[in-house]
C-alpha cells in the first residue's frame, strides 16, 4: 500500500475505515496512470489541533490487489472492534432553545454525521418543557445505552446528570435526602456538545470535538458535590457552588435575561460597586486523604496521578473505619466571620475569560471541592483579587483569602443562627428583600444566594459533600502539549502498512 503523507494514529484514534472508489480523475494520478484498476480504502482519524481542538481527517491508501485491500479494511476493522469503549448506542437529549438556540442545527450538521461515520445508533429526543430530560431518565430502559449526549447548555447537563445520577439512586434504594448517604456511582457515561465544564475536561467547549471525544470511547470519572438543607436533597454540583459575590450576579442576572448574555457583564459590574458582605459561620472537614493542595500548582490533567492516588486513599480509608464511624470521629474545622464570597469548586472552573479558573489546582476525581473564602476587604482589594482570575499570578495570595481542600462542608449565615425561629425573621428577610431591590440604602443584605453550576438555591444554609468519582463524562482530561499535528505512538497505521 502507498500513500501520500506521513501519519502516524494510534489505533484508539482511528474513527472509522471504509472501503473507497475511486473516480477517474483520481486514478489518473502519477504512478496509477498506467495500472489496472487501483483498489483503496480511507481510514478516518482523529487529528489534533491548537488549544485541544479535534477534528476528523482522513487519508486514502491505494494498492492494485483487491483481496490485499480487502485484508487491510477487514484487520483495521477488527482492530476498532477491539475498541471496547466504545459506544455503540447513545440516547440523544437536544434542548431547542438551548446554546443560542442553535442546539439542534448544531447537532444535525456537525455531531450526527460523526456519528453516523462511526456506526453509532443514538435515540434522539427533542425536549419539550424543563426537566424533560430528567423525568424521562427514570422511564426509559437505561440498559440499552453506552452513553446519554445532551445538546445544549450548562442546564441540559444539569438535567442530564441529576437525571442519571437521581435514576442510579432509586434503582439501588438510595434516600438522596439523607446528607450521610453513600451513594452508588453512575457508569453511564455523560457526552454534551458545549458547556463551560468542557473547559476543565477537555480544554475547549467545541461540539466536534466533545463528539469526537465521545466516538473512541474516552472516560474521565468526575467528583459530585451533593447539596443539602436540613435532611431535604437540593441539587448535585460538578463545577461551583458559590455565595457572596456570584450567588448575588446570578440572582440579579436572572431578572435581566432579555438583555442575553450581556445580562452577566452588567449585574458583575453592578455587585462588585454594591460590595455586600455576608456574616456567617462555615464548618468543614479538611480532605486529609488527598495528595495535593490547592496552592500546589500541580493541573489536572490526563491521566492525573493526584486523582488516582487520591481515590485509592480514600478507598483504604472506608475500607478501615467505614465511612459513618470516620466522619464522625474527624474533627471539623470552624470559621466565623464577613465574606465577600464563599466558593467551593469540584473543577478548576477554567474559562475563556479565566483560563485557569477559580482554583487553578483543583481536581477533577480526587473526592475532594477547593473551599474558597474571600473575607471583608476595601472594593480595590476586591478588585486586585477578581483581576488575578485572567492572568497568571497566584490569585490566593492574599491576607483576606483563605482557601482549604475538603470533603465536606456546611453553612450558616449569621441571620439563620439569630433567627432560625423567630417571627421577626419574615420582617428582616423581606427588609433584605427591599434593600436588594432598592440598594441606594447603606445597611447590609443579611443573606446572599447560593449559585450552584449557574442555577440559584432558595437555602442560604446548605450542608455539602463531596461524592468521589460519582459519575463519568466522555471525555480524558486536559492533555499536555497538545500540537498542531499529532504525535503518536508506535501503534499507528504507518507501522502496520
Amino acid at each position: 500500500c502507498v500513500h501520500t503523507e506521513n501519519c502516524f494514529v494510534p489505533t484508539s484514534e482511528i474513527i472509522a475505515v471504509e472501503e473507497t472508489e475511486l473516480n477517474k480523475k483520481q486514478r489518473n494520478i502519477g504512478k496509477w496512470q498506467k495500472m489496472a484498476k487501483p483498489y483503496a480504502f480511507t481510514v478516518y482519524y482523529v487529528k489534533k489541533a491548537r488549544n485541544h481542538r479535534w477534528r476528523c481527517s482522513d487519508v486514502t491508501f491505494w494498492c492494485v490487489d483487491e483481496q490485499l485491500c480487502n485484508q487491510w479494511i477487514q484487520a483495521l476493522k477488527e482492530l476498532l472492534e477491539m475498541q471496547t469503549s466504545r459506544p455503540k448506542q447513545l440516547l440523544v437529549y437536544i434542548n431547542p432553545y438551548g446554546g443560542k438556540r442553535q442546539g439542534k442545527r448544531i447537532y444535525e450538521q456537525k455531531v450526527a454525521p460523526l456519528f453516523s461515520l462511526a456506526s453509532i445508533s443514538t435515540d434522539v429526543i427533542i425536549t419539550e418543557h424543563a426537566n424533560h430530560a430528567k423525568d424521562n431518565l427514570f422511564e426509559v430502559n437505561i440498559n440499552k445505552y453506552d452513553g446519554v449526549v445532551c445538546v445544549g447548555g450548562d442546564g441540559m447537563f444539569s438535567e442530564v446528570m441529576h437525571g442519571l445520577i437521581g435514576r442510579m439512586q432509586k434503582d439501588s434504594g438510595i434516600d438522596q435526602n439523607n446528607p450521610k448517604a453513600p451513594l452508588v456511582q453512575c457508569n453511564i457515561r455523560i457526552g454534551r456538545s458545549t458547556d463551560c465544564i468542557c473547559y476543565s475536561t477537555v480544554g475547549i467547549s467545541d461540539p466536534v470535538t466533545s463528539a469526537l471525544h465521545i466516538i473512541v470511547g474516552d472516560c474521565q470519572p468526575l467528583d459530585v458535590s451533593s447539596v443539602h438543607h436540613n435532611n431535604t436533597f437540593l441539587k448535585y454540583s460538578v463545577s461551583l457552588l458559590g455565595y457572596g459575590f456570584y450567588g448575588d450576579i446570578l440572582k440579579d442576572s436572572e431578572k435581566k435575561r432579555w438583555m442575553g448574555p450581556m445580562r452577566y457583564d452588567y449585574s458583575g459590574f453592578k455587585t462588585f460597586l454594591s460590595h455586600h458582605y455576608y456574616e456567617g459561620t462555615i464548618s468543614f472537614q479538611p480532605a486529609k486523604h488527598t495528595v495535593g493542595s490547592p496552592r500546589d500548582k500541580d493541573s489536572c490533567r490526563t491521566g492525573c496521578y493526584i486523582c488516582k492516588k487520591s481515590e485509592q486513599q480514600l478507598s483504604e480509608q472506608h475500607k478501615e473505619c467505614g465511612l459513618k464511624r470516620e466522619e464522625d470521629e474527624e474533627e471539623w474545622k470552624v470559621i466565623k466571620g464577613k465574606f465577600l464570597a464563599i466558593n467551593a469548586v469540584n473543577m478548576s472552573c477554567a474559562c475563556p475569560r479565566s483560563p485557569k479558573g477559580l482554583s487553578p489546582a483543583a481536581h477533577l476525581a480526587d473526592g475532594s471541592a477547593d473551599l474558597i473564602l474571600v473575607r471583608k476587604c476595601s472594593r480595590f482589594d476586591f478588585l486586585r483579587y477578581l483581576v488575578r482570575h485572567t492572568n497568571q499570578d497566584d490569585q490566593f495570595d492574599f491576607s483576606f483569602v483563605d482557601v482549604y481542600r475538603v470533603k465536606s462542608f456546611q453553612f450558616t449565615s449569621k441571620l439563620s443562627e439569630d433567627n432560625e425561629s423567630n417571627v421577626t425573621d419574615i420582617g428582616k428577610k423581606r427588609f433584605g428583600q427591599f434593600c436588594r431591590d432598592h440598594p441606594v440604602c447603606c445597611c447590609n443584605i443579611a443573606n446572599s444566594t447560593w449559585n450552584c453550576d449557574g442555577e440559584t438555591l432558595d437555602s442560604s444554609a446548605i450542608e455539602v459533600r463531596v461524592h468521589c468519582q460519582l459519575m463519568k463524562l466522555f471525555a480524558r482530561g486536559i492533555e499536555e502539549n497538545c500540537k498542531d499535528e499529532a504525535a503518536y505512538s508506535q501503534s499507528s497505521i504507518e507501522q502496520l502498512l
